[in-house]
């Protein structure tokens, strides 16, 4: 009976009832979210007036100022969408649910639109989930290690013509490092290097200098107590010993794991910081309904700019 009634907490908002809204009602979320100080007035982003003409044949504003026209979503992540916004809150709805990601076949299916449409709106909301990541500060206790991913070579048929993948001579090169910094009972930062001792200079950036850190023996974090407070584990002996452990970072390794093998089956490349970021995400919000997930995804991505990376192929020359 427990079990259900935390299932039932956790379900807060369904594709049913994004879809039983309607366009305008899932418009008017989009502009609630976009501007909350005017509980959802149009607000010019060019000069910050407030007076503005509706141009509701094209749900287009047009500024008394300065007469710049703009929607709501001008200048932000979803700038020169196609899709509707039905569309675009049931995409969250399911991006949010997969407690191990979603694929972007996945999404098209469920959405009946184009793979790469799927694929680039997936990556939009992994940018505006990392904005939330941007210049955080990491205080208390703060455990912090790494796990490697891509780079998989797969073995020839026959023994006497497999090489040895240890050597790196053999590696293709693409293998990485994620290292995550996660304080206990708050924020979870993750980066990408390529060995794992590049990330000290990392810990210096974010990590306060009164804070405790908990590491495993690899040389990599003998440098972090020269400027910390820092605890080790040797996981060959224990997993916990003396209040020293690493199960917050290892807990979010698994996550990523499984989205790896589960759901995206290759996540490295120049993709992996995205996916990194994601699962960071999904950790530090786990305890939150799906309804508030959702929202708090539509509000980053209202407050985010244009993406550099991901917006239309005949704007990057602007």
């Amino acid at each position: 009976m427990q079990h259900f009634l935390l299932s039932a907490a956790a379900r807060t908002l369904s594709l049913k009832k994004v879809y039983q809204m309607g366009e305008d009602k899932a418009y008017e979320t989009f502009g609630q979210l976009r501007w909350p100080e005017t509980e959802g007035e149009a607000v010019c982003p060019r000069c910050g007036c407030v007076g503005t003409y509706n141009i509701t044949s094209r749900r287009k504003f047009k500024c008394v100022a300065c007469h710049h026209q703009f929607s709501v979503t001008s200048g932000t992540i979803f700038a020169s969408r196609k899709m509707s916004f039905t569309d675009l809150l049931a995409a969250v709805v399911i991006f949010v649910n997969g407690a191990k990601g979603i694929s972007a076949l996945q999404m098209s299916r469920d959405l009946d639109c184009q793979y790469k449409t799927a694929f680039v709106l997936a990556h939009k909301l992994r940018e505006a989930m990392a904005q939330e990541q941007g210049g955080a500060k990491l205080n208390g206790i703060v455990e912090i290690d790494g796990a490697y991913f891509g780079g998989h070579i797969r073995p020839e048929n026959y023994k006497e013509d497999r090489r040895d993948r240890r050597l790196a001579k053999n590696q293709t090169g693409k293998r990485r490092c994620v290292v995550i910094m996660r304080e206990r009972e708050g924020r979870s930062l993750p980066f990408v290097v390529r060995q794992e001792g590049d990330a000290v200079p990392y810990v210096r950036d974010h990590v306060g200098t009164l804070a405790t850190i908990h590491a495993d023996e690899s040389t990599s974090w003998d440098a972090l107590h020269a400027g910390w407070d820092a605890w080790r584990i040797n996981h060959s002996i224990a997993f916990s010993d003396e209040g020293a452990c690493t199960n917050q970072a290892e807990s979010y390794f698994s996550r990523l794991r499984r989205m790896e093998v589960g759901t995206h089956h290759h996540i490295a490349g120049p993709y992996l910081r995205a996916y990194a970021g994601e699962a960071a995400w999904r950790e530090d919000h786990r305890r939150i309904d799906n309804g508030n997930q959702a929202m708090l995804v539509v509000e980053g991505a209202m407050d985010a700019p244009v993406s550099r990376q991901w917006k239309g192929y005949w704007q990057r020359a602007a």
